[in-house]
C-alpha cells in the first residue's frame, strides 16, 4: 500500500467526544482529514467539502476505503458503513502477559502473581540464552510485539505500560516493539525493594539509577515516553518512594504504581505498616495531580479525603478487579467527589484480553447494579474515560477529532448483526452494549496506518501470534519442573 500524507476517511458517523451536546458530538456523514501526523478538519462531510478537499490535494490525497486513489472525483469517495471516531487511551496495563492468558486462573492477585507472572518473566530472564538462540530475537520482545498486536486490534493506540518483574531490565525491548507498531506509549519503569521475589528486589539508587538511564536513552525517541513506575504499595519502601517522587517532580513527569489492588494484601499492608496504602503514599509526599494509581480497590473514608485533596488519578481496571475477586473501588463516590479517574484494561493476563469497550462496559454493569440505578455511567460517560479524559491525564495530544490533535484515528464497521440497528440516538450505545470490540477496521495513529480494512500494516500477525503460541508452550513445559515462588505481598 503506498500511504500518502494527506489521508481523508467519511464515514456513515462521525464521533467528536470533544462536543458536549448530543447532536454536535454524534454526526452522521462525517469525515477527518488528517495531514501528515496531525487532523486537519473533522466535522459533517457535504459534496462541497469533498470537492474542495479533491481540488486542493488531488494525486496527494489517500482516500480511505478507496482502493484506486488515482485522479479521483468527489463521488468516489466512500462512505464506510460504521464509525470514525479517535483511537482509544488505555491508561494501565503490563505487555508481557500476552502468553498468560488463562494461567493461575482462580487466584486471588499475589498468588496469581507468583504463579504466573513472577514465574513467567522470571523463566524469560534464566531461559534467555536458549529462548534467544531458539527463536533468534529476545522472547521479552515476542511478548512486547504482540501486546502491540492485541492493542491495535482493539483499536488503542495511545497507552501506558506499567513494565515492572524482571521486565523492568528490558526496555529496549518494548521500546523497539513501540516504535515497530506505531503507537504511542508511556513506559513507566518498575522497581521493588521489599515484598516481592527476591532475584529482583532493588536498593532505592538502583532503582533511580534505572530510569534515569532509560529516561536519557529513549529521551529522543518517537512517541515513547519514560517514567518511573514502582510496582506496588507493599513492594517499594518509603526511601525508594521519595528518592522516584522526587525524580519525577525534578524532570516533570508523571509517576504511576498499583494501590490498595486487592482486599486480603491490603488488610495485611494496613496491620504490617499502620497505615493504609493511600496513608503511606501521603506521609512520604508521594501523591499530587502527577501521580496515578492503578485500582485503588479497597479504600476508606480518609483515603477517598486524601485523593481528593492531592487531586491523584485513578485508572478503574474492572476486567482484571473481578476475574481475580479484588473487588471494584467506590467509583461513582470517587467521580461525586472530584477526583480523576478513567477507565483501563489492565494486562492480558489478568484481563484475558484487551477490549476497552468490554471493559468499560463492566465497569458501568456493575455500578447499575451494586446501586440498583440505571442512570449511572451512561455510555457517553464511558466514551470520555477511554479517550478524552485518559488523554488529558496522560498529557497525549488525543482523544478526540479536532484541528491540531494527532491523527490517532479507528473506524469501527457497524454492519454486523449485533449491531443491527445503529443509528445517531443508539450510536454510543450500540458501542459499549451490543459491539463485540473487534469491530476495528481501520486504525491511524500519528497519521500512520496501522490497520487497513482489518489488516496490520507494520506488524506481521500470522508470524507473531505463532511465535507468542510457541513461547507459551515452552513457558508450559518449564513450568511443570520450576520450583514455587512463594515471597509476593501476603503470598508470603
Amino acid at each position: 500500500m503506498n500511504e500518502k500524507k494527506i489521508k481523508l476517511i467519511r464515514s456513515k458517523f462521525l464521533l467528536m467526544v470533544n462536543k458536549k451536546e448530543l447532536d454536535e458530538r454524534r454526526l452522521e456523514d462525517g469525515y477527518v482529514l488528517i495531514n501528515g501526523k496531525q487532523i486537519e478538519e473533522a466535522g459533517k462531510y457535504s459534496k462541497e467539502i469533498g470537492e474542495q478537499i479533491i481540488n486542493k490535494y488531488g494525486n496527494e490525497l489517500q482516500i480511505i476505503g478507496l482502493e484506486n486513489n488515482e485522479n479521483p472525483q468527489e463521488n468516489d469517495i466512500p462512505c464506510l458503513q460504521g464509525v470514525v471516531m479517535p483511537g482509544f487511551v488505555k491508561a494501565h496495563g503490563h505487555d508481557h502477559e500476552s502468553p498468560l492468558i488463562g494461567i493461575a486462573r482462580d487466584e486471588p492477585l499475589t498468588e496469581w502473581l507468583d504463579h504466573s507472572v513472577n514465574v513467567f518473566t522470571g523463566f524469560m530472564n534464566e531461559q534467555r540464552p536458549r529462548l534467544e538462540a531458539h527463536f533468534g530475537k529476545s522472547p521479552n520482545y515476542i511478548t512486547y510485539i504482540k501486546a502491540r498486536l492485541d492493542d491495535i486490534y482493539y483499536g488503542i493506540t495511545s497507552n501506558m505500560v506499567h513494565h515492572c518483574n524482571h521486565g523492568k531490565y528490558r526496555v529496549g525491548e518494548i521500546v523497539e516493539a513501540n516504535v515497530k507498531a506505531g503507537t504511542k506509549m508511556i513506559i513507566a519503569v518498575g522497581s521493588q525493594d521489599r515484598n516481592y521475589d527476591n532475584r529482583i528486589l532493588d536498593t532505592p539508587q538502583e532503582a533511580r539509577d534505572r530510569v534515569d538511564k532509560y529516561y536519557n536513552e529513549f529521551k529522543n525517541t518517537e512517541r515513547t515516553w519514560i517514567i518511573p513506575g514502582p510496582d506496588q504499595d507493599f513492594s517499594n519502601g518509603p526511601e525508594q518512594l521519595k528518592l522516584l517522587k522526587k525524580w519525577a517532580r525534578e524532570h516533570e513527569t508523571l509517576i504511576h504504581i498499583h494501590s490498595s489492588e486487592e482486599p486480603n494484601t491490603t488488610k495485611w499492608f494496613t496491620k504490617e505498616y499502620g497505615k493504609t496504602p493511600v496513608e503511606y503514599f501521603k506521609s512520604i509526599d508521594f501523591l499530587d495531580k502527577d501521580t496515578i494509581l492503578a485500582h485503588q480497590v479497597n479504600c476508606t473514608e480518609h483515603d477517598l479525603e486524601i485523593l481528593k485533596e492531592t487531586g491523584t488519578i485513578i485508572v478503574h481496571n474492572p476486567l482484571a478487579n473481578t476475574i481475580l475477586g479484588s473487588g471494584m473501588p467506590p467509583v461513582i463516590k470517587m467521580m461525586e467527589m472530584g477526583i480523576p479517574l478513567v477507565i483501563s484494561t489492565d494486562g492480558s493476563g489478568s484481563a484475558d484480553n484487551q477490549n476497552i469497550l468490554a471493559a468499560a462496559k463492566a465497569a458501568s454493569q456493575y455500578q447499575k447494579a451494586l446501586h440498583q440505578n440505571a442512570r449511572l455511567l451512561p455510555s457517553d460517560l464511558l466514551l470520555e474515560l477511554i479517550t478524552i479524559e485518559p488523554a488529558k491525564h496522560l498529557r497525549f495530544n488525543t482523544g478526540s477529532l479536532e484541528k491540531g490533535k494527532d491523527a490517532d484515528v479507528i473506524f469501527l464497521e457497524l454492519t454486523a448483526p449485533n449491531v443491527t440497528p445503529t443509528r445517531k440516538h443508539n450510536l454510543v450505545e450500540n458501542l459499549f452494549w451490543s459491539a463485540n470490540g473487534n469491530e476495528v477496521k481501520y486504525v491511524i495513529a500519528n497519521g500512520q496506518i496501522l490497520m487497513y480494512n482489518g489488516k496490520f500494516t507494520t506488524l506481521d500477525e500470522e508470524k507473531i501470534k505463532n511465535e507468542v503460541q510457541e513461547l507459551s508452550e515452552l513457558f508450559d513445559e518449564y513450568n511443570k519442573t520450576a520450583k514455587e515462588i512463594v515471597g509476593t505481598g501476603a503470598h508470603r
